[in-house]
């Protein structure tokens, strides 16, 4: 077992299977496409367990609270994990966690972004360490995201060959 699921599994985390999209949604591309010594990581949102779509659903500042919302974030980044580990076959072969792009389903005046998609980079962090998870960081507000889903949460990471 490689180091990241190690340590996966010492916090009794699970990865998700690949999302189970709504009925008569198709998703035409990759979840993670690799290039070169890249992993460009398509947007995730928060899964369950079983690869279901994670309530609760809504925006930041009406729906869920910030503490909801980091919550969402820390799910997203184990389905991206999930992802990331079918495309490479060992999460050991991440490198460097280089950009995240994260976006926040916000009501009406919320401006805690940060705070909510630090539940995706302190999970990051907390697993690769802080050579390999660092990372440049945006958050921003959306008026709207796919499903309803309170973060979507984007990647790019170095991967060895």
């Amino acid at each position: 077992m490689s180091q990241i699921e190690n340590q996966l599994a010492a916090r009794g985390l699970v990865l998700p299977p690949t999302v189970q999209p709504p009925p008569g949604v198709v998703l035409p591309f990759r979840f993670v496409r690799i290039v070169g010594r890249r992993a460009f990581v398509s947007g995730h949102g928060p899964l369950n367990a079983d690869g279901s779509i994670a309530a609760p659903l809504g925006k930041l500042g009406r729906e869920l609270d910030v503490e909801q919302g980091y919550a969402a974030a820390r799910l997203t980044a184990l389905a991206m994990l999930g992802s990331l580990q079918r495309a490479l076959g060992d999460l050991d072969r991440i490198t460097a966690w280089t950009r995240v792009f994260g976006m926040v389903a916000s009501a009406p005046g919320f401006d805690r972004q940060p705070s909510v998609i630090n539940g995706f980079s302190d999970l990051v962090l907390e697993l690769f360490g802080p050579e390999v998870g660092a990372h440049a960081r945006s958050a921003v507000g959306m008026a709207e995201l796919p499903f309803n889903i309170p973060v979507e949460i984007e990647a790019e990471v170095e991967i060895a060959e």
